[in-house]
């Protein structure tokens, strides 16, 4: 008897560890899937007397923020990225935008260097037909608190950033400016809106 009830008690016991562990699986599923649908997005457009045009896409993900650009119409070499301060392209030579992103009062530097400005991302490179694409993850990038980029500036310069120069690595001029603004999407992972 005593056998019996301790066989009924260890099913028992099976049962309910089961669905705690299949709650928390599900739990940890909703949670990866409900990151995993926090995008930003800034559409690009050139500046006066320029073409480069595209997008760049923000994701969360596990590590920071996943960064992928893709531009049309750029010269062919190396251009500085950067996160700028101010949500703002209104400007026709895009200094709106003002400053690099810079909430920590770091040295200018490369996306790799352990101090540097929010807002650095390193150079695009453009081929002979004009496209500029990179994808990387930033773990400074943050979609919430002190370092959250919605609603900042997104510059691609005309010039190659040397990554050491003071205060914003000589990029030079700005060809293309964007504004990052969070998507919501819906379960199918259409754009259903922005703010």
């Amino acid at each position: 008897m005593v056998a019996k009830m301790s066989r009924i008690l260890f099913a028992f016991m099976l049962v309910a560890a089961v669905s705690l562990l299949s709650c928390t699986k599900e739990e940890a599923e909703e949670e990866t899937t409900e990151m995993a649908m926090r995008t930003a997005l800034a559409k690009m457009n050139a500046t006066e007397g320029n073409e480069a045009h595209g997008t760049v896409t923000f994701t969360e993900v596990e590590g920071g923020i996943k960064v992928v650009a893709h531009f049309e119409g750029v010269p062919e070499s190396e251009h500085g990225f950067h996160i700028h301060e101010k949500g703002d392209c209104s400007s026709d030579d895009g200094k709106s935008a003002g400053g690099h992103w810079n909430p920590a009062g770091m040295p200018h530097a490369g996306r790799d260097a352990e101090q540097r400005h929010v807002g650095d991302l390193g150079n695009l490179t453009a081929n002979a037909e004009g496209s500029a694409d990179a994808e990387f993850v930033d773990s400074m990038l943050t979609f919430d608190g002190d370092h959250s980029i919605i609603g900042k500036g997104v510059i691609l310069h005309a010039g190659q950033d040397d990554l050491t120069s003071q205060p914003t690595g000589a990029a030079g001029a700005r060809i293309a400016c964007g504004v990052i603004e969070l998507v919501e999407k819906d379960a199918d992972g259409m754009s259903s809106k922005t703010y």
